[in-house]
């Protein structure tokens, strides 16, 4: 971690073998970015991680895990407009909550450059849809940049960084779960260290930057023209690359991830197509495209997710009366999931069946058991799931919400029966309290998750005083996404805080109704559902406990974890299997003749399953220095 953090500092060039992620961060620096915001969220965290390898007292930059993205964004856009070069970056979703704030960016006259880097995921890998945020870029007027492996992410972001100065106006970096986490020996340019200065560049009279009625439409032209100037940049920079195979036929025009794994496609075939490889996607550069259209037969558009280019191009064709046969996406299954070599073969057959032939995939071939998302051994998450489920009838409603705790919908706990998006429960489980006096509502909300998006649902539930019980399931980290500290943390990314109290926070929302206990006083914790259940109005339940698998990684990391031993007394045990079909363990299993096996690599020795055997038939043998 160290000697990332050193490598990323370097001031000669150097080369290295690094992923997509850490190579934005020597990008941002290269860049001289002055601030950095985020919100954690996959694929993007790693690039968290390569700041966080570098010293506060060495970082050139300032940087901050913010809120939420909306946030993250307005921050990066203040400073921007304050003459600094900022970046914000985020997962796919998280543009959806930064949106309000983004699409006003565009319409901005920003002094210091701002590049916004989104990571989309194809195959939703680690979101819950596989939205194509190119429609987000059109909609604002943003340009956008789509680097296809970890050498262009390096350089495009330069290059965006660049644009946006120039131009003062934002850019937007796509990227890709496959682009962000691919491997690949980056060359780095040398890096100078320079005194920033820090002296404030925003002046409220000497530029416009309220969007009422009178000055939004000088404001909207001056986009669409700063847009229309970067086509003529976009029609000749050598970021869109021509791969002549002398083939007059055929051609394919293509972006990011599927145009390497068409390169790797093409290396058994005969004849290949010309390749036209797009950088710049927004505003697409017409003039390439239209030599490219009239120079072949036959244009194959090779896209992951939406028909963004297939659109567009078309509109080209059409425009300029060239009657180039133009083949975009032909069925339902070129509109899902990752463009791997695989995939791209496959759209290519249905293509040119002639050139292409598919043969089974050798993985495919193979039988491989299902293997479910599960909640880690010792997961506090566990113990609460397994008391609600007893307390609750098969008739009442649960709503999940983003986090670890959404793997409650799954067998054996069965909890959280709807999903939206970040901090939806509250507000989702009041529309299904109204007119239902019969069943009861109860839904779940994560603590970094209350504070990303959480507060207004709950605000809301107060003011109107709606009949609904929400769950806070507190584990003190933003734990899905690699254990990023949130408010009640008692730090941030740079330094320890005074924690953010939960409970405060609902009382001076108004709320009047609350409990809380550890998940793992499962006994405690049935009395205090089925008080709160039974209550007219909202009330709220803290189900609190730290995430186990933070705390075993850090006790490993400072040596001084030692596992506590669970066994399982087959003398005593009756083979009910309640650790097992109810409770969950990952760590137990069923041997053929009934008895129940505790895996000792995967059992941590916490003794939350001790509580869950009816006849008492599950002990721990403790270690000095064991979880207590």
């Amino acid at each position: 971690m160290k000697s990332m953090g050193k490598m990323l500092l370097k001031n000669q060039g150097f080369s290295e073998i690094v992923i997509g992620n850490t190579a934005l961060v020597r990008a941002m620096i290269e860049s001289k970015t002055r601030v950095i915001t985020s919100y954690p969220g996959s694929p993007m965290p790693e690039t968290a991680e390569a700041i966080k390898s570098i010293k506060k007292e060495n970082r050139p930059f300032y940087f901050e895990f913010s809120t939420n993205e909306k946030v993250a964004t307005e921050i990066a856009f203040g400073a921007a407009i304050n003459g600094h070069l900022s970046t914000v970056f985020f997962k796919s979703v998280g543009l959806n909550v930064a949106a309000d704030s983004f699409v006003q960016l565009p319409l901005m006259k920003i002094k210091g450059g701002m590049v916004v880097v989104v990571g989309d995921d194809p195959g939703a890998n680690s979101s819950q849809n596989e939205q194509d945020n190119r429609h987000y870029a059109h909609l604002s007027y943003m340009p956008v940049f789509e680097p296809s492996d970890p050498q262009e992410v390096y350089e495009y972001y330069k290059i965006a960084a660049e644009q946006s100065q120039k131009r003062e106006m934002p850019v937007l970096l796509r990227l890709s779960t496959h682009v962000c986490h691919a491997k690949q020996k980056v060359h780095f340019k040398a890096y100078k260290e320079i005194t920033f200065d820090n002296s404030p560049k925003f002046f409220s009279h000497s530029e416009n930057h309220i969007p009422i009625t009178s000055k939004v439409f000088p404001m909207k032209k001056r986009a669409l023209n700063r847009l229309e100037k970067l086509k003529d940049y976009a029609n000749q920079t050598n970021l869109n690359q021509l791969v002549d195979n002398g083939n007059k036929d055929k051609g394919v025009i293509t972006a990011g991830l599927p145009y390497l794994s068409l390169r790797d496609v093409l290396e058994d075939i005969e004849n290949p197509p010309d390749i036209l490889k797009l950088g710049v996607v927004y505003p697409l550069p017409e003039r390439p495209i239209k030599k490219f259209l009239q120079e072949h037969k036959e244009i194959k558009i090779l896209e992951e997710l939406d028909n963004v280019l297939e659109k567009e191009i078309k509109v080209i064709a059409f425009d300029n009366n060239i009657k180039t046969k133009i083949i975009g996406k032909q069925d339902l299954e070129d509109w899902v999931n990752e463009y791997t070599p695989y995939k791209v073969k496959k759209v290519m057959q249905k293509t040119w069946p002639k050139i292409f032939k598919l043969e089974p995939e050798v993985e495919n071939l193979m039988e491989v058991e299902n293997r479910p998302a599960q909640l880690c051994p010792g997961c506090g998450h566990r113990s609460a799931f397994y008391v609600i489920k007893q307390v609750l009838s098969e008739n009442d409603i649960t709503v999940a919400d983003i986090g670890c705790h959404t793997l409650g919908f799954l067998p054996p706990y069965e909890m959280g029966e709807v999903l939206l998006s970040m901090g939806h429960s509250t507000s989702t489980g009041t529309g299904l309290s109204l007119f239902n006096k019969e069943r009861k509502v109860v839904s779940f909300l994560g603590d970094s998750t209350m504070f990303h998006a959480g507060l207004p649902g709950i605000v809301n539930a107060v003011y109107n005083d709606h009949n609904i019980t929400l769950i806070i399931m507190e584990n003190g980290t933003t734990a899905m996404t690699g254990h990023q500290n949130h408010p009640a943390s008692g730090s941030n990314f740079n330094k320890k805080i005074k924690p953010v109290k939960i409970r405060e926070i609902l009382k001076g929302m108004g709320v009047e109704s609350i409990y809380e206990t550890d998940t793992y006083a499962q006994s405690k914790l049935k009395k205090i559902i089925k008080k709160a259940i039974n209550e007219e109005g909202f009330s709220v339940v803290i189900a609190s406990h730290p995430c186990m698998l933070k705390f075993t990684r850090e006790a490993r990391k400072n040596n001084n974890f030692k596992n506590n031993k669970v066994i399982i007394d087959q003398d005593i045990c009756e083979q009910i299997h309640e650790c097992v079909e109810e409770f969950g363990c990952p760590s137990f299993s069923i041997k053929e003749n009934g008895e129940v096996n505790v895996n000792k690599d995967l059992c941590i020795g916490d003794g939350s399953c001790i509580q869950t055997c009816p006849v008492n038939a599950i002990n721990i043998k403790r270690t000095e220095g064991g979880i207590k």
